[in-house]
């Protein structure tokens, strides 16, 4: 008897992480399926065979791609004539659009039905992808609602399987807890109470945003610590590399005390009365702690001017995105000043203005998210691969 082979693709470690959730949630439906791509050690757990290494497709940037690009070409070459050489059920891609999306393509035009998991961001900027994105999937998974009614506007077959980390992440945090495994106070009366505010600072994870704001949002700590006595700083490096950059912006201000850790991002925000970060992920992961939040971004000029001309969206963060307005500020390229900034970070330490809606509204939307994104997308596959 022939096994169902089932192949993917994941060229990062958050993919790497969505495909091992969704091979064991796959393994329920074909407990003998034949898992095959390129993953990570996640996957390679789930007992999936990774033909390539994952880390020669985690290339990020303009510049890195195209210094690895012979490499990420042979590699996709490679994995197109295996695929036609041995057909799967069904390939899926896993976020990497720019790696995936091409393959998809190449392998449906040979009869082999594909899906995309995680959309890239085309309902925000560059559309016109999605004409690309129509001729190289039979489905496209979404993790977020609006993504969905995109697709369905420009009749692209999609199912919204709602967000991981909405699924991982409980509906009430434990803001003291947090605190007391980092190290930092709380006092008698609780957390948020007089000299234990505490304001978690997420400059981001890449070389570029961590060195324009870095320095930015720990000015902007300074100026919050001149006028709320007692408040803590706690900022989480993303890696070695970040951690670096970060002690020598501290070093540069040597009045200003502020706790670095290694990682630990979730319990960093969870352990903070607000939170002042670059927008992204994070500021989804924040939404769902319930944590108010101010969102600033800036780029060198030139990506502005381009990005800013291209953007299709009213916002950039994925809370307002989501609730279809203003929940949390944005400031971003001029708007993003110390002053402008530092405003908003007290007015959430301090909970002026509508906090209790503001945390009804988080939370309605983390039901909204909570969908159990993992078996959702495997049914969904099931009806493709068995159609």
């Amino acid at each position: 008897m022939t096994k169902l082979r089932i192949g993917i693709v994941a060229g990062e470690a958050s993919g790497d992480q969505l495909g091992s959730a969704l091979i064991l949630a796959l393994r329920k439906h074909y407990p003998h399926a034949v898992f095959e791509g390129v993953g990570g050690s996640q996957m390679i757990a789930a007992g999936f065979d990774s033909l390539f290494p994952m880390e020669a497709l985690s290339v990020f940037g303009f510049v890195e791609p195209v210094k690895q690009l012979p490499q990420l070409l042979r590699i996709r070459r490679g994995l197109k004539q295996h695929f036609l050489n041995n057909p799967p059920a069904i390939f899926i891609g896993i976020d990497s659009p720019d790696f995936n999306i091409g393959l998809e393509l190449s392998l449906r035009k040979k009869g082999i039905k594909t899906a995309h998991y995680v959309s890239p961001s085309v309902w925000a900027w560059r559309q016109g992808r999605v004409k690309k994105i129509a001729r190289a999937v039979d489905l496209m998974l979404t993790l977020l609602p609006f993504e969905a009614d995109f697709y369905r506007q420009h009749q692209v077959p999609v199912t919204y399987v709602g967000h991981p980390l909405a699924d991982k992440l409980a509906l009430e945090t434990d803001t003291d807890a947090a605190r007391q495994e980092l190290g930092l106070g709380v006092s008698e009366f609780g957390s948020g109470s007089e000299g234990q505010h505490v304001l978690a600072i997420m400059p981001g994870s890449r070389n570029g945003e961590v060195e324009l704001l870095a320095p930015l949002f720990l000015d902007v700590a300074a100026w919050c610590a001149e006028r709320l006595p007692g408040l803590q700083f706690v900022l989480p490096a993303a890696s070695p590399e970040r951690r670096t950059q970060i002690d020598q912006c501290l070093a540069e201000r040597p009045n200003l005390s502020v706790t670095v850790l290694d990682g630990d991002s979730h319990r960093a925000m969870a352990a903070a009365d607000a939170v002042l970060l670059a927008s992204g992920t994070t500021a989804l992961e924040a939404m769902l702690l319930k944590k108010p939040m101010v969102v600033s971004y800036k780029t060198g000029w030139l990506t502005h001017a381009i990005a800013s001309r291209m953007l299709k969206v009213p916002y950039v963060s994925l809370p307002n995105l989501l609730a279809g307005r203003e929940l949390v500020p944005e400031l971003l390229q001029h708007d993003a000043t110390v002053e402008a900034i530092g405003e908003c970070v007290l007015s959430c330490l301090q909970d002026k203005g509508d906090a209790g809606a503001q945390k009804q509204a988080f939370h309605d939307l983390h039901l909204q998210l909570k969908c159990d994104a993992s078996a959702v997308a495997a049914e969904a596959l099931m009806h493709l691969i068995d159609a």
